[in-house]
């Protein structure tokens, strides 16, 4: 079992990290970023081509982890493998050490740095977490019996902010159907619209993990308004960047809201799952301010 599904059983809050894989072959930043979360959170999310911009790939980079005695969430976008593909490399990262997989449909291509290429999404989330449950029980997709089942932990996302929200709802509880254990959110800075979801959704009793994308500008705050969906930061906090330019810059203003969140959500889901989007160094000091060191 992993350190993941035994703290989640355990009934802990807890935290889980996530790093992105280059874009290109000097990984040692990365790793890096890695090591700023040891100690800190109970597992590292490894993102997969993230937003469809072409990157060094998220199964070496958790094997990678898993050398170093630190546990990856493997992330799998359903983007640019068939079932074929999928299923392979779902063998792979068993057999390399992988026990954490986060199932996702994936952006789409033309969001990326490639937008000429071909899409697959031959299988989507729900899909493949079925297909995760089926490898777990022996078989591959087509039926045939394998030498050899993986056994996984397998999770999905959820966008409490998305409108209407009864549609993730819905697809929430086709995810579980499927074998989601667990979810990470899209993130979160309305502490009140996340309450309202997970008083609807609380009778599934499946963990979640409420999503937490560190702030580090206006700007940045404002792109994510336009273009991410299910995301809304809102007017204050975009106010309160603007007004201390200092503490936006270095990164003191992030951790703030982070904090600030965390303490608004840690009565109301399982854990945070924190994306610092390279920011990585401030993880420790937000977990330590929480109290949740």
């Amino acid at each position: 079992m992993s350190n993941l599904s035994e703290a989640l059983a355990r009934g802990e809050f807890l935290v889980t990290g996530e790093i992105g894989p280059p874009k290109g072959t000097n990984i040692e930043k990365c790793l890096e970023d890695a090591e700023h979360l040891r100690g800190k959170v109970t597992a590292i999310n490894v993102t997969d081509i993230q937003s469809a911009v072409m990157r060094f790939g998220g199964l070496a980079t958790c094997h990678m982890l898993v050398e170093r005695d630190l546990e990856p969430v493997f992330q799998m976008v359903c983007r640019d493998r068939n079932r074929l593909a999928l299923q392979s490399d779902l063998l792979s990262a068993h057999v390399l050490g992988i026990e954490n997989v986060l199932c996702l449909t994936g952006d789409h291509n033309i969001l990326g740095d490639h937008p000429d290429s071909k899409p697959v999404f031959d299988l989507e989330a729900v899909g493949l977490l079925q297909c995760v449950q089926t490898l777990m029980e022996g078989r591959d997709m087509a039926g045939n019996e394998l030498d050899g089942a993986p056994p996984f932990f397998p999770g999905a996302v959820v966008a409490p902010g998305s409108e209407p929200v009864e549609m993730q709802i819905i697809r929430m509880e086709k995810k579980i159907a499927a074998g989601a254990k667990f979810f990470q959110t899209q993130a979160v800075y309305d502490v009140d619209q996340f309450a309202d979801f997970m008083g609807r959704v609380e009778g599934f009793g499946v963990p979640v993990l409420c999503g937490l994308v560190l702030l580090k500008s206006v700007g940045m705050a404002r792109f994510m308004n336009a273009n991410v969906s299910g995301v809304n930061v809102p007017d204050r906090l975009i106010a309160r960047l603007k007004a201390d330019k200092e503490k936006t810059k270095s990164g003191e203003a992030a951790i703030e809201i982070a904090v600030e969140t965390i303490e608004g959500v840690k009565d109301l889901c399982q854990g945070v799952h924190i994306m610092p989007l390279g920011w990585d160094h401030l993880v420790p000091d937000i977990i330590d301010r929480a109290g949740l060191a």
